[in-house]
């Protein structure tokens, strides 16, 4: 694929809004779901090993934190809350970006090609393609495990409340949705880059720990370097804690805005480059 294309894609971007982007979403959607449910059997067992994962995730942090009163400061319950959060925020990577993990095949295979000749944008045709609906088990357990911890931690419920718990989870997401962008980007320049992907799956755990109870080190490393801090604590931090709210929290919006928007020129930088020849 060369410039010319890709310079065509955006000028087709620009010409289709977003009304037009979010009705061939849904409709490419509503395909891969009917294709999906066609094979009810593999649908259902995936769906309850995504849930048995959850479930297994819960017991080991039961386990890890449920015999101390708090850790480093942080309450059993503000941890709980932040552990909710991180799986909440998690869902749209899940759900909207899954077919980044097959990216590295289809460009070590030449398959890739066939997404270089359609007069929408690219990044959106191929992610668009599939959509994992298992993530809202996920969803569903974050969404629980969060109220949960509300309660039991006293928060009031209000509207302000209610609007800044959106706004750090969508930040949150795009956090986490920029890392996994950039990763999957990586195949464009590194042949064996799966270890990438592999990694920034695994950092969402750690994004479920507030980065105080981590040593200086990995404070730095997961603030500056691996945006994990970004994924749950410091957005979180105007409800949990509004009162020592510091200046990366109100800047966390604008950063994930500017990461997602990195993360998706670094994409596209790299399908530009694409020949089309495979490896």
């Amino acid at each position: 694929m060369n410039q010319a294309s890709t310079t065509k894609s955006g000028i087709v971007l620009q010409k289709r809004g977003l009304a037009f982007y979010t009705k061939i979403y849904f409709k490419i959607i509503v395909q891969d779901i009917k294709s999906k449910m066609s094979y009810r059997a593999d649908f259902i067992i995936s769906t309850i090993g995504m849930i048995a994962t959850n479930i297994a995730g819960f017991i080991a942090f039961l386990i890890m934190f449920g015999k101390f009163p708090s850790i480093n400061g942080w309450s059993y319950y503000e941890i709980l809350f932040l552990y909710g959060f991180s799986l909440i925020s998690i869902t749209p990577t899940q759900c909207l970006l899954d077919n980044n993990w097959s990216l590295r095949r289809y460009v070590y295979d030449g398959d890739f090609v066939k997404y270089c000749f359609r007069p929408i944008n690219l990044w959106f045709y191929y992610i668009s393609e599939v959509f994992d609906v298992k993530g809202f088990s996920q969803l569903f357990f974050g969404i629980g495990t969060l109220i949960y911890a509300w309660v039991k931690l006293g928060l009031p419920v209000t509207v302000l409340m209610v609007v800044e718990l959106l706004v750090a989870l969508v930040t949150a997401s795009l956090f986490m949705m920029a890392l996994q962008n950039a990763a999957a980007a990586s195949c464009f320049w590194i042949q064996n880059s799966f270890w990438l992907l592999d990694i920034s799956l695994k950092m969402k755990d750690y994004a479920k720990y507030p980065v105080t109870i981590f040593n200086d080190v990995f404070k730095f490393i997961f603030t500056f370097i691996l945006p994990v801090a970004f994924m749950a604590y410091y957005p979180s931090l105007a409800i949990l804690r509004p009162d020592e709210v510091p200046v990366l929290t109100w800047l966390s919006p604008v950063l994930g805005i500017a990461a997602f928007y990195g993360s998706y020129k670094l994409w596209m930088k790299g399908a530009s480059k694409y020949d089309g020849s495979g490896s």
